[in-house]
């Protein structure tokens, strides 16, 4: 059952960012980001009511909700589908893996949690992997411009999914269930996305080409019902940190799905630039146990040794 929820999680999440490509174009960016979110919470919420899931929530408990539908469900997709319209998807795939990093920063500013040592290599890989990635169109003066402001959208998209863990975060930390502020989190970003539809005057009528209409029904149902729930049950089965390496493989998919439907070149500085990104998230995610290893030690000279009297055990300080 692990094995299969792994692979179903690196497969849906690997595929979801060729189906965003396929929705960029003639609909306008939140009116798509609306429509996926909506079906999205519509679908768990039902679905909560029908079991008999669905967890109250405080007035408190909402507005953190709102907060997290628009990290993680609303404007942090908006940036991605505008840089879905220049970079190809599998490069906002390697991107995206990057929040590993985000997580690790945001992660001490809001929790004061430790942050490794590991962390500063990684982050050196993956500016270094960056860099090799997208030099030589970087260095391609008429593309600049366009390609830096894909990019920057692609971190800020990120940065402000990590953003929304934090929030989950602290619902855990509260006893709430995933899925129900998950639900209300789809919720408010799809309704945060549309009221931006309706200010900008964009159309909400959706075209009949299949591509698109099947990309919808993906990324609502299979790519955010599925694709969530496939991992929260992997974090409830094994773990966070092994669940983790799922954000280690996935951009494999996206690549590999990039290359066969949107001709996305390879070259040797690419993927050098690819092993050094996936190399720091791989150092990241073992980051608790080499923090752990260094503590131990200290927590001996803390603690001092055991000392045992009958069936009791004291510590000597």
């Amino acid at each position: 059952m692990n094995s299969l929820l792994y692979i179903s999680t690196v497969l849906i999440w690997g595929s979801t960012w060729l189906a965003i490509a396929w929705q960029v174009g003639e609909v306008a960016v939140p009116v798509s980001v609306f429509y996926r979110f909506i079906m999205a919470a519509l679908v768990l919420l039902i679905g909560l009511m029908l079991w008999r899931r669905r967890q109250p929530l405080s007035g408190q408990d909402h507005l953190f909700c709102v907060l997290q539908g628009s990290c993680v469900f609303g404007l942090n997709f908006y940036c991605f589908y505008l840089a879905a319209g220049v970079l190809p998807s599998g490069l906002i795939a390697i991107l995206f893996s990057m929040s590993t990093l985000f997580n690790a920063f945001n992660g001490y500013l809001f929790f004061r949690t430790p942050v490794p040592r590991v962390f500063y290599p990684a982050l050196v890989l993956g500016l270094l992997g960056m860099a090799m990635v997208f030099w030589q169109d970087l260095v391609a003066v008429q593309a600049t411009w366009t390609l830096a402001g894909a990019i920057g959208l692609s971190l800020l998209g990120t940065f402000g999914f990590s953003l929304g863990n934090m929030v989950s975060v602290r619902h855990q930390r509260r006893g709430l269930q995933i899925s129900t502020t998950n639900a209300f989190a789809m919720l408010y970003g799809a309704l945060l996305l549309g009221s931006i539809a309706l200010l900008q005057g964009a159309s909400f009528t959706l075209p009949a080409e299949p591509r698109y209409l099947g990309a919808l029904i993906y990324l609502a149902v299979i790519g955010s019902v599925g694709g969530f729930g496939a991992y929260f049950m992997l974090v409830g089965r094994i773990g966070a940190g092994k669940a983790a390496y799922a954000t280690v493989l996935f951009p494999l998919v996206a690549l590999a799905l990039s290359t066969v439907f949107e001709g996305y070149q390879w070259r040797a500085d690419a993927l050098t630039g690819l092993v050094m990104i996936l190399s720091g998230n791989l150092l990241m995610f073992n980051a608790h146990k080499v923090v752990w290893r260094w503590l131990k030690p200290e927590r001996r000279l803390i603690d001092g040794p055991e000392v045992r009297h009958g069936g009791n055990t004291e510590r000597k300080i």
